[in-house]
């Protein structure tokens, strides 16, 4: 069993088979989320002081807040499936 990891910025690294959802911060639910996962004490805030521009869920619940566009976090998750393949 291999597992993959996947770059979130700042050396941060994420399982990528653990990743349910890699979503944008702006909305309402999306804050709620933010908010119920701290409440918990589920929530790991990889920004390293910056601007939240990608929270990513995991299956566990936790719930990961990367200072890099979600675009960016789906290329580098997308870039390592296609690895898988080879």
């Amino acid at each position: 069993m291999d597992i993959k990891l996947i770059n979130i910025g700042f050396g941060n690294i994420v399982a990528a088979g653990r990743v349910v959802a890699i979503v944008s911060p702006e909305s309402a639910p999306i804050k709620r989320i933010i908010s119920d996962a701290r409440e918990r004490g589920q929530l790991v805030d990889a920004t390293y002081g910056r601007r939240t521009r990608a929270v990513i869920i995991t299956d566990s619940s936790h719930v990961i807040l990367s200072a890099i566009q979600p675009e960016t976090v789906a290329n580098r998750f997308v870039v390592s499936k296609e690895s898988l393949a080879e």
